[in-house]
């Protein structure tokens, strides 16, 4: 075994380095985050619940934590995870600690911001950028607000820690007086955003270069990015900026894929005088802001335009123009005016900047979610049947939603007719989501139907399917779709195997159903990796219906059985994905100790569809978080009138 790699702390304190930190106990709240842009609002609703939590506990003792300390950790959380994001792209830890005070320290908040690609510096504001807005203000930030701060380098991780001091210095109230003299108030956005007062008389612009602005970015961040329609960042982006840091201000957006040609639209108005909006957006119409790629990020003068100034203003002022850029694309501009002025000052062009740039990157985050929802609900209405075979004798209820995360799913299903007077049945799951499950979900269901209607009983079915699966031809129609969703722009998500192959693991119940002369049914079903089918009787018992088997495209050498019974009148064979039984709260899933087998044993009595329903209902009503897995169940019922005479079953 090689060498322990050693711990590589860089700590600062005013420019020394001084030693670490001791490691009694203390009290930690830690969470983990996916690294997509609405990470940071999640961290600053983690850090907001935590120190909650421990104001409650009486954590720290009363008076050492005013609302500075809580907007400051907020401040910092928010943009150390947003650049752990931005340049990792990996999950990031979060982790808060109280530090109890020790001799002439004072009590003490430590935040660590840990991502799993060291490989990558963070960024300190200093370094050549090659897209601005894809960039916060990082370790600049940190410096500013922490007491100390450091970078602690691991094997596969890198982590930011800042240390913030809980002296009187955050006692700040809502009357503290501002740098001037005058004073600030705080926000009602949500964290108390400290900002100047509104109306151009009462900005303090010299609060802007300090905490305040900071404060104000921070929490613009998390707003921005928990926006998924490119519509809604723009209504929640005016606000933020009207009447903070303008009297009024416009906002143009591209059209995604529309070409040069196609002229930016006014997504919306804002005036500080609400009267004057409507007569200021005639005049922002007639000619649309476009900047050319030429003016950079920076801001640019634009002539007064008509209508722009209130009853009690001068007729005059400055106005801005800053280009929404995202991954180098234009996706629009933002403009801006201040009345009684000619000119803006540096600090506050600065801070707009810097507003700008977080609207671009949430406008991109937009449109891509918007495009892969697009897809995904084109796939899906592609991938699954328009309607499901009415079977003689039998009743089905089937229940199908697609988890609520906007990318295709790899549940699917079918019931249709098949030669010889027998009806087929599906319940799959693709192993993943997006392109890779849609192909694997594109071929599976048609071969399931081919293979089917050749007359292969269900057992070779699926020896057939894991051969194809396990077949060269799926690379083929697998690299071609992973082609067309990246030059979609989509993100590609899978599991790869060992050897840097996409897998395509595929859950699967199948069986098929013979009506017979006395009014039952016979059922033959098989499954592989899948949920076990469930039969319900009259009375209430509930069994398993089939043997588990290994998941299709697992093993190469697999000869997969299946189980045959009867279905009498008032039978009911349940069948379900795991969206159904491995739905979560907290450590529990809902299928633990037979949670399914228990539900459905309540529904004795019930119509396939009352069936379906109260499952569906039980399943929702689990956890208070809606399923975030796709949801499939089909119910198969016999209602013992059967009739096979002169059945065109298959024909």
């Amino acid at each position: 075994m090689g060498p322990i790699p050693l711990q590589r702390d860089i700590v600062q304190r005013s420019g020394a380095v001084v030693a670490g930190q001791g490691d009694g106990p203390r009290p930690v709240a830690r969470t983990s985050l996916p690294g997509i842009p609405q990470a940071s609002a999640a961290a600053r609703r983690f850090v907001r619940a935590a120190l909650a939590d421990w104001a409650g506990l009486g954590l720290p003792s009363a008076g050492e934590f005013g609302e500075r300390l809580t907007d400051d950790a907020l401040t910092v959380a928010s943009e150390l995870v947003t650049n752990a994001v931005v340049h990792a792209g990996t999950t990031v830890e979060l982790l808060l600690r109280l530090e109890d005070s020790a001799g002439p320290d004072p009590a003490a908040l430590v935040l660590e911001i840990t991502d799993h690609h060291p490989a990558r510096s963070v960024r300190d504001g200093r370094a050549e950028r090659p897209d601005p807005a894809e960039y916060g203000r990082g370790l600049q930030l940190v410096a500013t607000l922490a007491e100390s701060w450091g970078i602690t380098y691991r094997t596969g991780l890198k982590t930011v820690w800042a240390r913030l001091p809980g002296d009187d210095r955050y006692g700040l109230t809502d009357d503290a007086p501002a740098a001037d003299g005058g004073s600030r108030r705080r926000s009602p956005l949500p964290g108390g955003i400290l900002t100047p007062a509104a109306g151009p008389a009462a900005r303090d612009d010299a609060g802007w270069a300090g905490r305040g602005g900071l404060s104000f970015l921070a929490e613009a961040s998390g707003l921005l990015a928990g926006q998924l329609d490119e519509d809604l960042v723009a209504a929640t982006a005016g606000p933020l900026l009207v009447p903070r840091l303008a009297d009024w201000c416009a906002i143009w957006l591209e059209s995604d894929g529309g070409g040069p040609a196609a002229a930016p639209r006014l997504a919306g108005v804002w005036h500080r005088d609400e009267a004057r909006t409507e007569l200021l957006r005639p005049a922002l119409e007639k000619e649309p802001l476009r900047l050319p790629g030429s003016v950079g990020t920076g801001p640019v003068p634009i002539p007064w335009p008509t209508g722009a100034t209130a009853a009690r203003g001068d007729g005059t002022g400055a106005a801005l123009a800053h280009r929404i850029i995202s991954g180098g694309r234009t996706l629009g501009a933002v403009l801006v005016g201040r009345e009684g002025t000619d000119h803006i000052p540096d600090a506050v062009a600065a801070l707009l900047a810097d507003f700008v740039r977080r609207v671009g990157l949430a406008v991109g985050a937009a449109r891509a979610y918007t495009r892969q929802a697009t897809i995904s609900r084109i796939l899906q209405r592609g991938l699954l049947p328009s309607k499901v075979a009415e079977i003689p004798g039998v009743t089905s209820a089937l229940v199908y939603e697609p988890g609520d995360d906007g990318v295709v799913g790899g549940d699917f299903y079918d019931l249709f007719p098949c030669p010889g007077g027998r009806w087929c049945f599906v319940l799959g799951d693709v192993q993943g989501s997006g392109p890779e499950a849609a192909v694997v979900t594109g071929l599976a269901r048609p071969w399931l139907r081919l293979l089917s209607r050749e007359g292969f009983r269900v057992g070779e079915v699926l020896d057939r399917l894991n051969r194809l699966l396990l077949d060269d031809a799926m690379e083929a129609a697998e690299a071609a779709a992973l082609m067309v969703a990246a030059a979609g722009g989509q993100q590609i998500q899978g599991t790869q195997t060992q050897d840097g192959a996409q897998s395509r693991f595929l859950s699967l119940l199948y069986g098929d159903l013979v009506p017979l002369p006395d009014g039952s049914v016979r059922c033959t079903v098989a499954s592989a990796g899948h949920p076990l089918p469930l039969l319900l009787r009259p009375d209430g018992s509930v069994r398993p219906a089939a043997e588990p088997q290994v998941l299709l495209g697992v093993v190469e050498d697999v000869a997969y059985d299946s189980q045959s019974f009867d279905l009498v009148p008032g039978d009911s064979l349940l069948c379900v994905t795991d969206g159904v039984t491995e739905r979560r709260s907290g450590r529990q899933m809902f299928d633990d100790g037979d949670g399914l087998a228990r539900v459905l044993a309540g529904c004795a009595g019930l119509s396939a569809a009352g069936t379906a329903d109260r499952i569906k209902r039980a399943v929702h009503a689990f956890a208070e978080r809606p399923p975030d897995d796709d949801l499939a169940m089909l119910v198969i019922q016999v209602d013992g009138h059967t009739d096979v005479r002169g059945s065109s079953a298959g024909e």
